[in-house]
Formats: structure tokens, C-alpha cells, sequence
């Protein structure tokens, strides 16, 4: 079975043809998303994803036309090779163009953010979902069900926001924003997967435990798997050094060597997303550095296009699926249920998403209290940190087909509720939150705002505040050095370690993995 199949016989006839001319119809279409979205690159308020949903809409509402009412696809989703295909060019991008400074700077924060924020908000979502629906008169859904749609629903989109914030500006925000959505989208998944484990006959606080201790350990060997493979892959480029033969060597070596670790991942029921998302940041930190000029850019921009071409792909069918009449006809439920069940998820997900950000921000304040320069995540930060969270993408999508549909198709009308309440709620989401992303910040953020430029600057570390051990000083010596670096980790913890890590990094790793040369300055997207 291909990653799609082939769907309204209307649109092609012959067998030769029944593959061939739905997959040019597609790609046809997301060259017109392409040329779209170069016309609308000056207008900040409509970005890529937009642009692919309403097209796919229109799409959609074309093919129904031409199909009778029949169906507004052309390609059938296949949510299994979605993980496959789709899913792993994304999350290793992502990794791979972190701004590994400020990623590394704001560590802890987005870290917190990314998992701790999406069992609170994976919670809130399941509880309020399994007190609510039922009131609405809609039940069927089983114990696992409701654990799936937390998890479904936790997973953000902050494309529409990124495109709105500058970088430049914002530092620490983008930072957060940026950080914080590529964490929690694998930490949605390896959730998400956890939870299909339960046993659901014997469903209590022990089993709510056993998915915590899932998650660690999914979290933390998918961690360690992609860290092996991003530090073989530096290793190897270094002390083989492809470039004097071929570059291309070099670049295929890098995208094959991430993929891998994402299948290693899923052969070993592991988390391939997180897997592939650290690969990224370790190949970029280290790898990068081992291959020729002309590798460097080529993988900076072969990655990104591979990413934003799955992506494009995602939301031009997420628009053409809003339009499947088989799902809306055996929902069976009536309009104001159907409004009720969506109001009632985009209401949980900004009570969830409020529950941790607005906490936990002010505790990454208090830990930053001592700093100098510190930046602190002010009320507006926070603001629009809740309201980038507030979109659902790609990820929901695809959770969703593989907890409610089997092949993109479902017979189970409970399941097909939630297959278009997913749909309706990343639509929802994206078009009109995305739509009025733009003049919130402008609201918040004025470009003429003094806090927008100066509260993001990183703080400073002398690095002869943070001492080290030292084998040729007394034991009385490192005693003190010691207290003193106590000392400095409570003060000031999160750039501490920060501090430390870059000098272990300097002195350990580089010389062995790959990386600018001393005499040389960090690049901004080192870490």
C-alpha cells in the first residue's frame, strides 16, 4: 500500500492511469501553493498553512463537483505511512535549523514547556473531554479514547506565530515559541504512544503511573539514540572527511544516517520523532562543521525544502478533508451537538494551555531572579506564548487518523465524530487564531515598544566567575572552587550550566565530534 490510494474513479479512467493522475493532480496543486505563497510572502498575516487550507478547500469543493458528491479527495490518506514519510523530514528539520544558542540559553524553560506544559494540558483536555461529552449526549468512547484525545489535542502549531515575531527583536520569545513546538509535538507522540499501551480493564492510579514511567523511559532512550546517531554521523564525516571526493556523498550521508535512527526508533518501539529532533540538533552542532562549503548550504536548504513540502502537503489535505462527505453523513450527530463538541475542545485547549504556561513562566523568572541582564518572560511574553499554542497542526492530524481510522477510513461513527472535530478544529484554529495572530502581537509587542528590544538580550557570564577543578591546584583549592560553583548554580542556574556545558563542549566534544576552530567565534546558531 503506497502513502496514499487512489480514490475517485471520476478524475481518472484505465488502471495505467489510476496512480499516476491523482499524484500529478496533488502535485500540481502544491506547485499553486508555492506560487501563492510567494505572492503573499509580504502579507504577514496569511502564511503557508493558511494558504494550503484554503486552497485545499477549494480544491475539495472542486473534486465534489467533478465526483457528484462522491468525494472531495484525490489521494487517500494513510495515516501509518504519514509517520514514514511525511513526519521525519519535519521534526529533523526543525532540529537541524534550531537556533541552537538560544535553544541551549532557554534549555530548562522550553523543556518545561515542551513536557511538563502537555501532561498538564494532556489532563485537563481528557478530564474536561470525559466530564463534558457525555452532556452533550455523546458517548461511546472507551478509556483509551479520551487518554488519546488529551494527547491529540496537547500537540501545537506555531507556524502562523514564528512568521509574525522577529527574531531579531525577540530573541528569548522566538526562542520559547520556536523551542517549545518542536518539543511538544514528540513529546505529544511519545505520550500519545504510551498511552495505547494501557490496559484499559484495569484502568487506575497505578496505570496512570505506569504511562508516566512509559514516558521516561520512551523519552529518555529516544533521547539517547538520536544523540548516538547525530555523534557517529560527526565522527565518521570527520575522520573520513567525504568532501574530498564528493559532496554529495557528504549530504546523502547526513539525511540517510537521520533516517535511519527514526526507523531504528519505531523497529525498537521507541519514539522516532524525538529520535530524529535530537539527530537534528546534533548533526547541526557538530556535523555541519565536518563538510565543505558547498554541503553546508546545501543541506541547510534541501532539509528545509523537504520539511516545508510535507508540511504543504498536510494542510492542502487537512483542507480537502474538511469536504469528505462520508465522515460528516455517518457522524450521525446533529449541528448544535457537532458546535457543542467543537466549543468544548477549543474551549479545554485554552484552559490547558493557559494552566502551565502562565505557572511556569513565572517560575523560569524566579530561577533567572539573580541573573544580570537576565531576560525575564514578561505578562505580554506570556500572552503570546498561551495564544501560539492555541493552534493545532499536522501532528493532531495524523494522531488522530491512527487512534479513530484504520487507512484514512472509518465505520465506527463515534470515531468519525472526532476524525471531523480534529479536522474542524485545526481549521478553526489555524485560519482564525492565525488570522489574528498578527495584530495581537503588533498590539503587545509595538515595534517602537523599548521592551520589545531590550528585555530578550541574553546576560552575560564571565567565565572567571564559574571556576573549574583543577588537578594542579590543592585539594583546599578546589574545595573552595567548588562552593563557589554551588554557589554560582543557585544563584544563577540555567546559565551556569549553560556556562559549563560550553566549556566542556569546547574542550571534550569539538576536538572529537567536530566544530569551528578555537580561533574562530561561535557561530549564533552554535550552542
Amino acid at each position: 500500500m503506497g502513502i496514499f490510494d487512489y480514490v475517485s474513479d471520476d478524475i481518472g479512467n484505465g488502471s495505467s492511469h489510476k496512480m499516476v493522475v491523482p499524484i500529478t493532480v496533488f502535485v500540481a496543486i502544491l506547485c499553486l501553493c508555492l506560487v501563492i505563497g510567494h505572492l503573499l510572502e509580504e502579507n504577514r498575516w496569511v502564511n503557508e498553512s493558511i494558504t494550503a487550507i484554503i486552497i485545499g478547500l477549494i480544491s475539495g469543493t472542486i473534486i465534489l463537483l467533478i465526483s457528484k458528491g462522491k468525494s472531495s479527495h484525490i489521494l487517500r490518506f494513510n495515516e501509518e505511512l504519514f509517520f514514514i514519510y511525511l513526519l521525519p523530514p519535519i521534526i529533523f528539520n526543525a532540529g537541524f535549523q534550531v537556533k541552537k544558542k538560544q535553544f541551549f540559553h532557554n534549555f530548562l524553560t522550553i523543556m518545561s514547556f515542551g513536557v511538563i506544559g502537555v501532561f498538564i494540558s494532556s489532563s485537563i483536555i481528557t478530564a474536561g473531554s470525559w466530564w463534558l461529552f457525555p452532556k452533550f449526549n455523546f458517548n461511546g468512547l472507551t478509556v483509551r479514547d479520551y487518554l488519546g484525545i488529551g494527547a491529540i489535542f496537547s500537540s501545537t502549531d506555531t507556524v502562523c506565530t514564528l512568521q509574525v515575531l522577529h527574531q531579531d527583536e525577540t530573541p528569548l520569545l522566538y526562542s520559547l515559541v520556536f523551542g517549545e513546538g518542536v518539543v511538544n509535538d514528540a513529546t505529544s507522540v511519545v505520550l500519545f504512544n504510551a498511552v495505547q499501551k494501557i490496559d484499559v480493564d484495569r484502568f487506575n492510579g497505578w496505570s496512570a503511573f505506569h504511562v508516566f514511567l512509559d514516558f521516561l523511559y520512551l523519552f529518555s532512550t529516544s533521547t539517547a539514540l538520536g544523540v548516538s546517531a547525530g555523534l557517529l554521523t560527526s565522527y565518521i564525516l570527520r575522520g573520513l572527511y567525504f568532501g574530498r571526493h564528493s559532496s554529495v556523498r557528504e549530504v546523502s550521508l547526513m539525511l540517510l544516517m537521520a533516517y535511519l535512527s527514526y526507523m531504528l526508533a519505531e523497529l525498537f518501539s521507541l519514539s522516532g520523532i524525538l529520535t530524529v529532533f535530537f539527530a537534528g540538533i546534533l548533526m547541526s552542532h557538530y556535523a555541519w562543521h565536518n563538510v565543505t562549503d558547498s554541503s553546508r548550504i546545501t543541506t541547510r536548504h534541501a532539509f528545509e525544502a523537504m520539511s516545508f513540502i510535507a508540511e504543504t502537503f498536510i494542510f492542502l489535505y487537512v483542507g480537502m478533508d474538511a469536504l469528505d462527505i462520508e465522515k460528516w453523513k455517518m457522524s450521525k450527530q446533529s449541528v448544535w451537538t457537532s458546535m457543542g463538541i467543537y466549543g468544548t475542545v477549543l474551549l479545554l485547549i485554552a484552559i490547558g494551555r493557559a494552566a502551565f504556561v502562565f505557572p511556569l513562566s513565572a517560575f523560569s523568572n524566579f530561577l533567572n531572579r539573580h541573573a544580570t541582564r537576565a531576560p525575564s518572560i514578561t505578562f505580554k511574553h506570556q500572552i503570546v506564548i498561551w495564544w501560539a499554542g492555541l493552534m493545532r497542526g499536522a501532528v493532531s492530524i495524523a494522531l488522530a487518523f491512527k487512534q479513530f481510522t484504520y487507512s484514512g477510513v472509518t465505520v465506527d461513527p463515534v470515531h468519525a465524530v472526532m476524525v471531523t472535530t480534529t479536522v474542524i478544529v485545526v481549521l478553526f484554529s489555524t485560519l482564525v487564531f492565525g488570522f489574528l495572530t498578527k495584530p495581537l502581537i503588533n498590539y503587545l509587542l509595538p515595534h517602537n515598544d523599548n521592551t520589545r528590544r531590550n528585555i530578550d538580550r541574553e546576560p552575560t557570564i564571565s567565565k572567571e566567575t564559574l571556576p573549574l577543578l583543577s588537578f594542579d591546584e590543592s585539594a583546599s583549592t578546589n574545595l573552595l572552587r567548588a562552593k563557589d560553583s554551588l554557589s554560582m548554580l543557585f544563584q544563577r542556574p540555567v546559565y551556569t550550566i549553560h556556562s559549563y556545558w560550553r566549556r566542556f563542549d569546547d574542550t571534550y566534544m569539538r576536538p572529537i565530534f567536530g566544530g569551528p576552530a578555537r580561533s574562530e567565534p561561535r557561530n549564533e546558531d552554535s550552542g
